[in-house]
């Protein structure tokens, strides 16, 4: 290693080559040449990353983070200087951020250095370019391979240059603010960050925005405070995925957050059904020429539902949002419509691959609690139609059946299912069957396709008669799919036993339920049909049969491991005995044909 005094002689070389390249911008200017103060711009640029090159090479040497430090703080003094031209200003402000931002994480004097830097070209420097040129940089910062929180000087310009923008803020800050959340979502997926470091840069920006509008009038401050809102429902999702250890010690940060959203306009209720993400995004992005807007904020829906969410965790959340949490789950309640738009919401909290658990766990309590008191008689009133929620409450349900699946608690397993039951009875009568239907068709897993099922023959007891020729399709539609399925072949024993037995206990069911129904008989069953009846029998009982026996008798005598014996009869023989009933009663009815 070379000796300290060769190295200060190093470190004085580098700070000297600086003032000269300084000098030399100041002089071009003096000499009227705008290529020389380009050139000379260039150089200076150049120079700041060869520095920044060796002190990445070397980065346990001190003495090279010193020599950064010398060099920012000549760079400081420089701007300061009174006599300094605008030209110089600009031609800088233009090339240095996108090059000193990199020695920000070097140490804590280089950040204070950049941002001081920063600052003084924000003072100095037309507003309206010095936002482009931040953007600018934050782009550059996000393109290389620097920790990202380098960036936070950047930041912390722009939270200074929104306010100072003196025409077409509105304009500025749309282009602004998809950088700033993308640059916040890089920082917050650092496993080294301070979460809360990021978060009060963040806050700043939210600020600064929040004091913009305050200075705007009606359709403008409109549009702002429209911005404004969506900003702060993306930065909830952002930092809630961060989230790795104990909820409750991120409350503090989200409650900053909450007096924004009285100021935008916003009410938990009207996040949790969605209404308020529409209104916000079709004011602020309300032309389909807005589409790469629009992809700025892929997780607004999920930060809604989140904020609602934390309401519920946390009474200081509540408190501070004013958040009257009983009588929004009233509304909910007595409200069916609103409801649905909740289920729609809430599923990209249990859909997520990102949250921590506690957060689908109070989902499902919250779900659970606005389906108190649901009955399936309360959804059949023909007036209210439920197709337009059709899909997200079918999304909703699949996201509900992963948690069933996956959750590590026997407990939530325990009560996903019961908030399974309440909205699948929740769905008037025609939908329920085509979203049972297709998550039926959908299931991976025959457990859950079992389970499915299982639901659907608790809701044939209760339909109208008006829904009863769609049911026998349904019926017919997925007793086929489990025993005879389309990929061909009969299902394979013994790993879909569950879904075998829920499909022939379902088929069984319906025989009995329909032929007790003498109104039914009059008008004539699809699944009491002459050639249905004939299909199910030789095309899938009777071929089920062969192989359910072939299954039995070619485990008994394989297995030499009496337990694995043991468990295979415990999976097939109650198949077969329900497989017979099945038998005994299709023929029975076929005989009375």
């Amino acid at each position: 290693m070379a000796s300290p005094t060769i190295r200060s002689s190093e470190s004085e070389e580098v700070s000297r080559r600086v003032r000269e390249l300084l000098a030399l911008c100041f002089s071009s200017v003096e000499a009227g040449g705008s290529q020389e103060l380009e050139g000379s711009v260039k150089e200076l640029v150049d120079c700041l990353d060869s520095l920044f090159e060796n002190v990445a090479s070397n980065s346990s040497d001190e003495l090279e983070t010193d020599d950064v430090v010398q060099v920012l703080a000549e760079i400081l003094k420089f701007l300061s200087s009174p006599q300094l031209d605008q030209d110089v200003i600009d031609a800088l402000s233009f090339e240095l951020p996108k090059v000193i931002f990199k020695f920000a994480d070097l140490s804590s004097r280089c950040l204070q250095l950049v941002e001081e830097i920063i600052d003084r070209l924000v003072v100095a420097c037309n507003p309206r370019d010095m936002l482009s040129f931040l953007c600018e940089a934050l782009d550059a910062a996000r393109c290389s391979l620097l920790p990202s929180s380098c960036s936070t000087p950047l930041l912390h310009g722009l939270s200074k240059v929104f306010i100072l923008v003196q025409r077409r803020h509105y304009e500025q800050l749309k282009v602004a603010v998809p950088v700033v959340l993308n640059v916040l979502k890089d920082m917050s997926l650092e496993p080294d960050v301070q979460v809360e470091g990021v978060f009060d840069k963040a806050l700043a920006i939210a600020v600064s925005i929040r004091d913009v509008s305050l200075k705007l009038k009606k359709e403008e401050d409109t549009k702002v405070r429209c911005l404004l809102g969506l900003y702060v429902i993306q930065i909830t999702a952002i930092f809630s995925v961060r989230i790795r250890d104990k909820v409750a010690s991120f409350v503090p940060l989200v409650v900053q957050l909450e007096p924004f959203l009285t100021y935008c306009g916003l009410t938990q209720l009207g996040l949790i059904t969605g209404n308020d993400t529409e209104r916000l995004m079709s004011t602020v992005a309300g032309g389909d020429d807005d589409d790469d807007f629009r992809s700025s904020f892929p997780d607004i829906n999920l930060g809604a539902s989140l904020l609602f969410i934390w309401s519920k965790i946390s009474p200081e959340v509540a408190d501070v949002a004013n958040a009257a949490l009983r009588n929004d789950v009233s509304e909910l309640q007595s409200n069916p419509v609103k409801r649905w738009q909740a289920y729609g919401m809430l599923k990209y909290v249990l859909s997520s691959g990102d949250l921590i658990w506690e957060f689908k766990r109070q989902t499902i309590e919250f779900l659970l609690d606005i389906t108190k008191g649901v009955t399936p008689s309360q959804c059949n009133d023909e007036q209210i139609d439920c197709s337009d929620y059709t899909p997200s409450i079918y999304a909703a349900l699949q996201a509900v059946t992963l948690v069933m699946m996956y959750a590590p608690e026997a407990a939530l397993r325990i009560k996903t299912f019961e908030a399974l039951k309440k909205i699948v009875s929740d769905i008037p009568a025609p939908q329920r069957f085509d979203i049972l239907r297709a998550l039926v068709t959908n299931s991976q897993s025959p457990s859950m396709t079992a389970i499915l099922l299982g639901l659907l023959k608790d809701s044939m007891g209760r339909l109208q008669a008006t829904d009863r020729a769609t049911a026998d399709t349904h019926v017919i539609e997925l007793v086929e799919l489990v025993l005879k399925p389309p990929q061909g072949g009969p299902p394979h024993l013994p790993d879909q036993s569950d879904a075998v037995i829920a499909a022939l206990n379902l088929y069984r069911f319906a025989l009995i339920f329909e032929s007790t129904d003498k109104e039914r008989n009059k008008v004539g069953s699809e699944v009491l049909s002459k050639k249905n009846l004939e299909k199910a029998y030789k095309e899938w009982l009777l071929p089920l049969r062969n192989v359910v026996s072939c299954s039995i008798a070619k485990k008994l005598e394989e297995d030499q491991d009496q337990e694995s014996s043991l468990d295979t009869e415990c999976l097939l023989v109650p198949l077969e005995s329900v497989l017979y009933r099945c038998i005994e009663l299709v023929e029975e009815i076929l005989e009375s044909h």
